[in-house]
């Protein structure tokens, strides 16, 4: 298995193997018995909890209905009592945590070619292949259903699109970069004034999808430098830049935070939250201790030309949520020797903001996101 992670299993009194895919990381489980249609939810649920995965072998639209009855079973466990908001959140993403691993216990078998060898198994084979890429010549491979409705649900993502006003054109996103579906940040930065002198140029910092890359296009900003760490971010900026005809305004490079040189705009919307991520994806939300929103701002006045304006999109539900103050954010900003010259706040209208029972309700009905003008700080001010 050329050092990759392996899985293992006793069947019909065999020792056998596949590869372990998990694109979270997650190790492969130690123990695993074949399950299938004759197993009940309760059953399930305990070996899961326990940590013994079950590799299916039944049929694949019962196995859906079982991790169905087992996440019904994991959401009926209420968090425990909490003192505070980050105590709150903490619980929240350990109880999180804690769902994924015990739904993560169903496998499925795959083939050299991604194809499922089940009954009314759907064909799968193009989702997996944009998530892990071409089918490889090494055998049969193993993953988790749950998993596996993860890459299902981003090729219909990737396929259909995510129509973007500002645009006036569709975003499709790709498995592993997150898609651009909190439309308020894309508005901020579609409507925000330009620097004056208008720019004609930009850095987007982190494009992900390249939507902002894109916005920024559409303003008439005649060259933008887009750039990005990720491999699938890179990828998938190009295919949406290429598929809008921005591909001329737009150069994507990957780089860590900026591009060589100077621009009269930097553009960034790092993530919000400064807190672990626990899944590849989750990049674009938790950034631990806030690295990507302090190298932004380190950085920035060393990348703008005179005159010119960084802008930061951030959301402030870290400070609802105790994670980061305004005073140490306004801290940051001051001794990275910048200023704040305007800033345009939007109030988000996602479905999570009116869900009363999601467990991080008051910081997302009080949460505000911001478009923050920042400008070099001349030192006699």
């Amino acid at each position: 298995m050329s050092g990759r992670p392996v899985v293992s299993w006793t069947e019909a009194g065999e020792a056998r193997s596949a590869r372990w895919r998990s694109e979270s990381g997650a190790p492969p489980p130690k123990r695993v018995v074949i399950a299938d249609d004759r197993i009940t939810a309760d059953a399930a649920y305990r070996l899961a909890c326990g940590g013994t995965a079950m590799l299916w072998h039944g049929d694949f639209q019962n196995a859906r209905q079982l991790l169905e009855a087992l996440a019904r079973r994991a959401d009926a466990k209420p968090l425990k009592p909490a003192s505070s908001p980050t105590e709150v959140f903490h619980l929240h993403r350990q109880a999180q945590s804690q769902r994924a691993r015990t739904l993560g216990m169903l496998l499925l078998p795959f083939e050299h070619d991604y194809g499922i060898p089940l009954r009314r198994a759907p064909d799968v084979r193009q989702a997996c292949a944009e998530a892990y890429g071409p089918g490889e010549e090494e055998g049969p491979s193993v993953a988790s259903l749950r998993e596996l409705l993860g890459l299902i649900g981003a090729h219909e993502w990737r396929k259909k699109g995510i129509e973007i006003p500002a645009l006036g054109g569709r975003i499709h996103p790709h498995y592993g970069v997150f898609a651009p579906i909190r439309s308020e940040y894309v508005a901020l930065v579609a409507e925000a004034p330009l620097p004056l002198p208008s720019p004609a140029r930009a850095f987007d910092i982190g494009t992900g999808t390249g939507v902002l890359a894109a916005v920024l296009a559409r303003r008439g900003l005649a060259r933008i430098v887009a750039t990005d760490q990720d491999p699938r971010a890179l990828a998938c900026a190009r295919d949406n830049l290429a598929r809008l005809g921005l591909t001329g305004p737009v150069e994507v490079v990957q780089a860590d935070l900026f591009p060589e040189g100077r621009a009269p705009l930097v553009v960034c919307n790092p993530p919000w939250i400064p807190a672990r991520p626990s899944t590849p994806i989750e990049h674009a939300v938790y950034d631990p201790e806030g690295r990507m929103l302090r190298g932004f701002l380190g950085g920035l006045a060393a990348h703008l030309e005179p005159g010119g304006e960084g802008w930061l999109i951030l959301s402030d539900i870290a400070e609802h949520l105790g994670l980061r103050s305004r005073a140490e954010l306004l801290a940051a900003i001051d001794e990275a020797g910048l200023k704040v010259v305007g800033r345009t706040d939007v109030r988000p209208n996602h479905p999570r903001v009116y869900d009363a029972a999601d467990p991080l309700h008051a910081a997302r009905a009080a949460e505000l996101t911001s478009l923050w003008r920042l400008a070099v700080r001349i030192s006699d001010e």
